[in-house]
């Protein structure tokens, strides 16, 4: 799938070093095609590291998708060159009067916080609210999906004993969604967490959707029956070795996490681990952008108002 990114954006070596369909701005120009129109809202204060996962993610399809990415203005990231944000990112001021076929918001290192004690939270609840409208499909990731779900429709998150942490197998509720089209009846896919919703909670909301679940990790994926908004609690998008990092990132901090479970091979943090839901991840984004973004948006976006439920 051609990608448009800034030329100088530095995931573009990374992909293309994976021989991944990127294509930058100067060739796009010469397309006569009206590319998908995505927004990625991104939280996570890795945000190069974020930015690449994603976009890896969304480079298993022929649709032309048309990248920008939007930051909060009510936080300043700690560990992300100000060079890159003022080069890559947008604020919600710069992008409002905008209209997008897709929007994927990410998690963020705060859910052990209250929603309200978020720094910007006031900001994330004006985007969220404007994504109603502006927005054809928005998919939200692990406290992306618990904040969506709050503040859509007042689901709260709960705190676990301890961390979740690991890859865990997931079975489909609704084998026949579209989201699913080529999903094996048991996959794979990483948590890293420390608060979960409730199924019990989701099946009391009429809007919602309960798509897939796990014995273990619990809820995974929601959507609203319109198929506007999907909600996704754990991180299909993370590469081979993320977990890795956290885990020994975590140790180094003194917080004695424990090794993440099904990840290294024989819990030996010395091995490589064995990556065992990337083509899963990839169904994911694929479908969601073929038969949720793609199928469904309308060609003229100008003047598009998506009626607030």
């Amino acid at each position: 799938m051609p990608i448009k990114i800034a030329d100088s954006l530095p995931a573009r070596a990374i992909l293309e070093e994976e021989n991944i369909f990127v294509m930058t701005e100067h060739r796009a120009l010469s397309q006569d095609i009206r590319p998908l129109k995505l927004l990625i809202l991104n939280l996570m204060p890795t945000k190069i590291i974020t930015e690449t996962q994603i976009l890896r993610k969304l480079s298993n399809t022929p649709l032309q998708i048309e990248i920008e990415l939007l930051k909060t203005a009510s936080y300043d990231s700690k560990n992300t060159d100000k060079a890159h944000l003022e080069s890559f990112y947008r604020s919600f001021d710069e992008i409002k009067s905008k209209y997008y076929d897709g929007m994927i918001v990410t998690g963020a290192p705060v859910e052990n916080l209250d929603f309200e004690a978020v720094d910007y939270w006031p900001e994330l609840c004006k985007i969220m609210q404007w994504s109603r409208s502006n927005v054809h499909s928005t998919f939200h990731i692990c406290w992306g999906a618990q904040a969506g779900l709050y503040y859509h429709f007042g689901i709260e998150k709960h705190v676990l004993p301890k961390k979740l942490f690991g890859v865990f197998e997931h079975k489909l509720l609704k084998p026949n969604s579209p989201l699913f089209r080529g999903f094996n009846d048991i996959f794979h896919v990483p948590h890293s967490r420390y608060t979960e919703v409730l199924a019990e909670d989701i099946q009391k909301i009429p809007e919602l959707e309960l798509l897939s679940v796990s014995d273990r990790a619990g809820v995974f994926a929601v959507k609203t029956k319109d198929s506007r908004q999907f909600f996704i609690t754990g991180h299909p998008e993370y590469d081979a070795e993320t977990l890795a990092f956290e885990y020994f990132r975590d140790r180094e901090r003194g917080l004695g996490t424990a090794i993440p479970e099904n990840y290294f091979p024989d819990d030996n943090p010395g091995m490589d681990p064995a990556v065992t839901w990337r083509a899963h991840a990839q169904l994911l984004y694929s479908n969601w952008l073929n038969y949720y973004v793609y199928q469904t948006t309308p060609y003229e976006l100008t003047g598009y108002r998506r009626g607030t439920e």
